[in-house]
């Protein structure tokens, strides 16, 4: 693996869950020329002062971390927002960064990005091969575009911008928020106060039966650097020209169903589970196929529970006080 400590790095989203991840790492791998910014700093939708941004800081690598991210019935509810916000960030960001000729820059995308019923595991492969799973189809259509756009400036330009996509991320610093959360801070969340009220039962949404995959953050900060300092020539030996994106995850699937036991057992949750088949299940399956992943011996190192275990201890440190969460 190639590492330069002294490059400049841009970690864009630094406060969200992995970009706080991203640079954490970056500092205790000894890397510390690191440049952040706000989003009341620098607004990644504002092309002027993105493009300002990389004029004055002469940045070599990127980590474009930033997004607007949230669970299934934020995505039903704000379409416009998911496709718009997402598209303006990757344009600019990646704009600005081969017109100030930025080294090298990963995009960070998601496993939505695959059809609804693709095969299981997914590979890289099945991109744009069928239909896509309706409910969060803008923001997976944000981030199919992000692929394309790193491909097409490297084939125009001969830029160096890889592309990974990750299965379901969670741990430190995760969104805690009964409309904006993904599956496991949600169903933290969803237990923590059902336990705190004594709740005898508790309604979760959809059928229990899709099977979703989750890396914990850290891990996925890992992959990251390593993918980000690997030399161009192993990327391109390993990826196709048309397919250049890079599953990461674990592989390992598990039910809603069993991954609420889980939670409720870490929580000390001891009442009822029932679910509400009312509401939408999402995706059917949800596993990444991650033969490429280990050929770049990118390999988690944190088991599920013991990473929701984690994150619940995070999770209490963060909310001390209970009605913070009401």
């Amino acid at each position: 693996m190639t590492k330069n400590i002294n490059h400049k790095i841009f970690v864009a989203g630094h406060k969200g869950m992995l970009g706080s991840a991203t640079y954490k790492r970056l500092r205790a791998k000894g890397f510390k020329n690191i440049v952040v910014a706000t989003r009341q700093q620098l607004d990644l939708t504002n092309q002027k002062k993105v493009f300002e941004f990389f004029k004055k800081q002469k940045i070599d690598q990127v980590y474009l971390c930033a997004a607007k991210v949230g669970g299934i019935m934020s995505n039903k509810k704000f379409p416009a927002d998911y496709i718009y916000n997402n598209l303006q960030i990757t344009l600019n960001v990646v704009n600005a960064a081969k017109n100030f000729l930025v080294n090298r820059l990963l995009f960070v995308g998601s496993s939505c990005i695959y059809p609804r019923n693709a095969p299981q595991p997914m590979k890289e492969e099945y991109l744009l091969t069928s239909a896509m799973e309706k409910s969060n189809e803008p923001y997976a259509i944000s981030k199919i575009a992000g692929i394309k756009i790193c491909e097409s400036y490297n084939r125009q330009f001969n830029t160096d911008f890889r592309s990974v996509m990750p299965t379901n991320l969670y741990g430190d610093g995760d969104t805690y928020d009964a409309f904006n959360s993904h599956v496991i801070p949600a169903l933290i969340l969803k237990f923590h106060k059902a336990k705190l009220n004594e709740n005898k039962k508790i309604i979760l949404w959809g059928t229990g039966k899709a099977k979703r995959e989750f890396l914990h953050v850290d891990d996925m900060a890992n992959f990251c650097i390593k993918i980000m300092n690997l030399p161009k020539k192993k990327i391109l030996n390993n990826t196709k020209p048309q397919q250049s994106h890079i599953n990461l995850g674990t592989g390992k699937g598990i039910t809603i169903k069993k991954l609420s036991n889980i939670i409720a057992k870490v929580v000390g949750y001891k009442g009822r589970v029932i679910f509400d088949n009312n509401y939408p299940d999402g995706h059917p399956k949800k596993v990444n196929n991650i033969i490429l992943q280990k050929k770049f011996n990118c390999i988690p190192s944190i088991d599920l529970i013991s990473g929701i275990q984690r994150t619940y201890k995070d999770f209490l440190k963060r909310y001390k006080n209970k009605n913070e969460l009401f």
